[in-house]
């Protein structure tokens, strides 16, 4: 079934008659005591909160997290926001549909990243840290994942090779932030890509991700203590005051103790590390907003995990000068004058180029 209705495009008052991946599902009770379906609905477009008032018992029993259903309904308007209605679904057999049309993916193509992340490893100065990284991300097991994994579950770069697009960011970010600080750039660029590598052990693999049982007993930070540890000992002679503040800055990323941080920041590298981390989470998050959110104004609603509504729009821009109607035609010319030569000048300036 060709999918020719996509999240990103639904309006208020549209008609749907569209395959949909069911995101989350679960029985709610309304104020007047009866059942209803609460849904999030996705494409890779996006997602879609959506409800199903008749018939929910029934539907809940056929229907689970991870399904694609052909949805017929209607776009509604419910406190500023687009809701679809459900009036009938059903699920469809896997050969019915083609599973990267309900697969969200990063902008980027995940071997492209991988490969731009290799270049920066290469380029490090600390012979140890180099040799300690590549012999992590020359793992084929670990390099698999990482070019699919989501970095969360459904907030931080929660779509396919969102990890490995926030872990290049984040080592891009280093490249650039560690000489303006004069900090050691190997071991923030080590804290980039290690804090939260093993996410590939901590989430599940396909369309709905969860947390593993690795991930609810043990958690990314300890793993990545582990993976350390477990590729440092394959390197004869690894000093260990080296492995010491590289396990340092992993278990003091999150910054504060209650954020779930075992230690804070104690050097410039792990602090760095941790602004970093939270810099590149939180703007992809006000990024995600502006895509995804279903309000039909240019705030968004309000973001539980940002605590804050987001403004959607461009901001204003001006290259020229306005040009005020209460001004006499000489101080006119004279604005226009000036927006003519700014733009006769740029145009004879973009294709100038400086000897190399």
């Amino acid at each position: 079934m060709n999918k020719t209705q996509f999240i990103s495009q639904l309006n208020a008052k549209d008609d749907v008659l569209s395959p949909f991946l069911v995101k989350y599902i679960a029985l709610s009770e309304g104020k007047d005591g009866k059942s209803y379906l609460n849904v999030i609905l996705a494409d890779n477009s996006g997602e879609i909160e959506a409800r199903k008032w008749q018939g929910a018992e029934l539907a809940i029993q056929k229907i689970t997290a991870g399904d694609v259903v052909i949805v017929n309904g209607k776009i509604n308007q419910f406190q500023g926001r687009i809701q679809l209605i459900i009036q009938e679904m059903s699920k469809l057999d896997e050969s019915q549909f083609k599973r990267e049309d309900y697969i969200q993916k990063a902008g980027s193509a995940p071997e492209k990243m991988f490969t731009d992340l290799l270049t920066i490893v290469n380029s490090l100065e600390e012979i140890y840290i180099r040799d300690l990284l590549l012999s992590i991300l020359n793992d084929f097991e670990i390099s698999r994942r990482l070019k699919i994994w989501q970095a969360g579950k459904s907030i931080h770069h929660a779509y396919q090779s969102g990890l490995l697009e926030h872990i290049l960011s984040c080592s891009q970010l280093a490249v650039t932030l560690s000489p303006h600080y004069k900090v050691n750039r190997s071991y923030v660029i080590a804290g980039c890509i290690l804090h939260d590598l093993c996410k590939i052990y901590e989430l599940s693999e396909g369309p709905v991700v969860e947390y593993t049982d690795e991930g609810k007993l043990i958690g990314h930070l300890v793993k990545g203590l582990e993976i350390v540890d477990h590729y440092a000992a394959k390197i004869k002679n690894f000093p260990y005051a080296v492995k010491t503040h590289i396990k340092h800055i992993l278990l003091s990323h999150h910054g504060e103790y209650e954020y779930g941080s075992p230690k804070i920041p104690h050097t410039s590298e792990a602090f760095l590390v941790h602004l970093i981390d939270l810099m590149d989470s939180k703007m992809s998050s006000f990024e995600q907003v502006k895509k995804a959110d279903s309000s039909t104004n240019h705030w968004s609603g309000f973001v539980k995990h940002l605590d804050r509504i987001v403004y959607k729009n461009q901001l204003p821009s001006f290259t020229n000068y306005l040009i005020d109607e209460n001004m006499t035609n000489n101080e006119k010319a004279s604005k226009s004058q000036v927006n003519i030569k700014k733009t006769a000048m740029g145009n004879l300036l973009k294709d100038y180029k400086l000897d190399e």
